[in-house]
Formats: C-alpha cells, structure tokens, sequence
C-alpha cells in the first residue's frame, strides 16, 4: 500500500477508535490541589473556559516539566471537551522557554502578562514548581524538580520527543535525574514503539477493547499519571487477544495526550 493510503486511512481509522465524546459527559478528569492537598476536579463545569497557567522560573528541566505537566493538562480537558487558554508567565527566558515548548510539542502558549485574570473562565489552574508560591485564586498542580543535561539539550537532540518520554516516564510530583544513557533509552524506546505502530497498521482496523480505553481514561484521569498510561501501551503489547489493528488504534487514541508521534512511521517500513 502506497504512503498516501496508508495515511487516508489513518484519517479514517480515528472516528470509530475514539468512540463518542458523550462518554465525558460529567467532569471526571481529577487533580491534587498542591495549597489544600485535596483532589478536586480540574474542570468543574464542563464545555466552560478553563485558564491553565504555567509559571516558569528560569530556563532548565525543571522548568520544561512545568511546561510539559501544563500541556497534558490542556490536553486532558480537551478531550474532555472542555475549552481552555494556556498562558505563560514567566519573569526571565520568555523567548527560550515559547522555543522550547515548540520544540518538545506543547502546545503555544499566550502571555500571561498580557493578559488580565477574570475572563470569564470557570476555572483557573495554576502549574509551577514545588515550594513556588502562585498569587491569586484557583488550583496549583505542583511539579517536583528535574536534573541531568540543561534545557540546551533540545538543541542536541535528534528526536526530541525522547526528553518528552524521559520526562514522562516518573510521576511529576516525584524528582527525577536523567543521568547519562537516560535520553538514548528513551529514544530507543520510542523508535521500538513506532514500529511497531506501524506494523499493527497494517492490519484491518478495530475499535480501541473497552477494557483498554477503560484503563487508559482511569490513568490519565487519576492526577494526569501518565506513567500509567505508558503501563497501559506496554501490557497491551502482551496481551495476544487483542489484534493487531486494535493495537494501532490503542497507541492513535493514546497519543492525543501524550504527543509522542507514535504513528511517525506509517508507510515508512519496507
């Protein structure tokens, strides 16, 4: 089959394996309010503006976890259907930290300084790093701190969706240290994953298993963890009733929120 069908057919393959958005009828994506310790719902009314802000202090990894924790968040309440505005506050590094976020596929951010509170939003949700006091009213998601290679590493990287996945892999209220070695396994890993997404496309297309989409929408509902979700991708791979197809259409639907280009490699294997 040439490219272009392949990719026709990935446009055609989206409807049935995403299912009918009547399933998020009721708020139920649910976040840990880092000034109460409570766990509240991230979009209380839905199909209401929801401001999402991430508060950067400085230009390194930490920083672009605030940035990445913002963008699952945004993409979470999307598929939800609930709207949002993704604003950028920042002191210093404003420029760096846009190009950064373009680079590792987040989604453009306005900027909070331009931009006055009360618009009308029925939730503001503040992303910042722990210990970082955040002004004004609305939920704070924390961000434990991350180290290894300075946010330059961007520059370096031929995929960079691997720092994408190496930041993802560990809970985002857990430290993380990419040592050396950390970003070649990541890269390895999504190179073994988007092959094998290209492979399973080859087969005739089937919905995402309930018990699939089910685990998936638990995990990512649960405080944004995505690492479960990962767990989820990986345990399908072993499970042989599902088919092939259905495990291409997994990876797709999955991929909404992680933004990892999985099916990267259509029509590129011989």
């Amino acid at each position: 089959m040439s490219r272009m069908s392949r990719h026709g057919d990935l446009n055609r393959r989206k409807v049935p394996a995403y299912g009918s958005p009547r399933a998020y009828a009721q708020p139920v994506l649910r976040i840990l309010d880092a000034k109460t310790g409570q766990t509240v719902p991230a979009a209380p009314v839905r199909r209401a503006l929801t401001r999402v802000e991430a508060h950067a202090s400085g230009h390194d990894l930490t920083a672009l976890r605030v940035l990445l924790t913002t963008d699952l968040l945004l993409r979470a309440l999307e598929i939800g259907g609930t709207p949002v505005l993704p604003l950028l506050t920042a002191a210093h590094h404003q420029a760096e930290l846009h190009a950064a976020a373009t680079t590792l596929g987040i989604r453009p951010f306005e900027d909070g300084r331009d931009l006055a509170s009360g618009l009308g939003e029925a939730q503001v949700v503040h992303v910042a790093a722990e210990g970082v006091t955040v002004p004004g009213a609305g939920v704070t998601v924390a961000v434990a701190p991350a180290s290894g290679p300075d946010a330059d590493v961007l520059n370096r990287l031929a995929d960079p969706a691997a720092l994408r996945l190496a930041l993802l892999d560990a809970p985002r209220r857990t430290a993380v240290h990419l040592g050396a070695g950390a970003l070649d396994e990541a890269a390895r890993r999504l190179v073994r994953l988007r092959r094998s997404v290209a492979h399973w496309a080859r087969s005739p297309s089937r919905p995402v298993p309930e018990k699939v989409r089910g685990r998936l929408r638990e995990a990512w509902e649960d405080d944004l963890d995505v690492p479960a979700v990962l767990g989820v991708l990986h345990w399908m791979e072993s499970q042989p009733e599902i088919p092939d197809g259905a495990r291409f259409e997994t990876c797709a639907h999955a991929d909404r929120l992680l933004a990892l280009e999985l099916t990267r490699e259509l029509g590129r294997l011989g």
